[in-house]
């Protein structure tokens, strides 16, 4: 039975294209369906909200989940992953280092923020490192016409930011917490400050006057939005 995007609770963006906001961190997961393919952006905070973003995907796309998009480390957007079994994993170039040395603060940043610690741990100990790393830019071919452009802009709100942009009328670009809109963005201690604005200027070289911007977090913006938000972190750190 087809079903769409709203009885789902998810928000059409584009032909074969939308998201959805995660309750909890308010955080975005996307989709990208293609000819036999299906891309997620994005996995949740924990395996059993990894488990329900995988299952709506799949039943909007009417097929699996065959590639799925990490836009950075954290936990709210990684650590359902190990949920998207049989999918091809991307990200950026050191995503993967993180995952293998990092994984204790992964687990603690997750429960500092109210993951139970169950959950937390159950994610981080299926966790692994993607396969697939992208240090420039890579385009997926998703068949029938479709694809998707996978940009490393980073580093800015951490070292590792990936960027998902999906051609077409309109463009659609998914842009991790590069870009925030419910609120003031996070800047944590793997944040890279002084190079922040540069990568939203990569982000909006890239997505244009025209595209729809979805911010890691809130609801969807336009490129003067995002404009904005790259003049005041630009003040806010103190760089040009």
């Amino acid at each position: 039975m087809t079903v769409t995007w709203e009885e789902l609770g998810w928000e059409r963006l584009a032909a074969g294209v939308g998201r959805c906001r995660l309750p909890g961190w308010d955080c975005t997961a996307g989709l990208v369906v293609g000819d036999g393919t299906a891309l997620a952006v994005d996995a949740g905070s924990s395996l059993a909200e990894g488990a329900r973003v995988r299952e709506a995907a799949q039943r909007l796309a009417g097929r699996r989940v065959t590639h799925l998009a990490l836009t950075h480390p954290h936990f709210d957007h990684v650590l359902g992953a190990p949920a998207f079994a049989g999918a091809q994993v991307y990200a950026a170039v050191g995503m993967d280092a993180v995952f293998a040395q990092e994984r204790e603060e992964l687990r603690l940043d997750a429960v500092r923020n109210g993951l139970p610690v169950a959950d937390a741990d159950e994610a981080v100990d299926a966790l692994v490192p993607p396969r697939h790393l992208v240090s420039g830019e890579w385009t997926l071919d998703l068949g029938g016409g479709r694809q998707a452009l996978l940009a490393n802009v980073g580093p800015g709100h951490t070292a590792h930011d990936l960027v998902v942009l999906v051609p077409g009328d309109p463009e659609v670009v998914f842009c991790g917490d590069l870009v925030e809109e419910s609120g003031a963005p996070q800047a944590g201690p793997d944040a890279v400050p002084s190079r922040w604005p540069d990568a939203l200027d990569r982000l909006l070289a890239l997505g244009g006057a025209d595209a729809l911007y979805v911010p890691g977090h809130g609801a969807v913006v336009d490129a003067a939005f995002v404009r904005r938000q790259r003049d005041e972190l630009a003040a806010r750190f103190g760089v040009s």
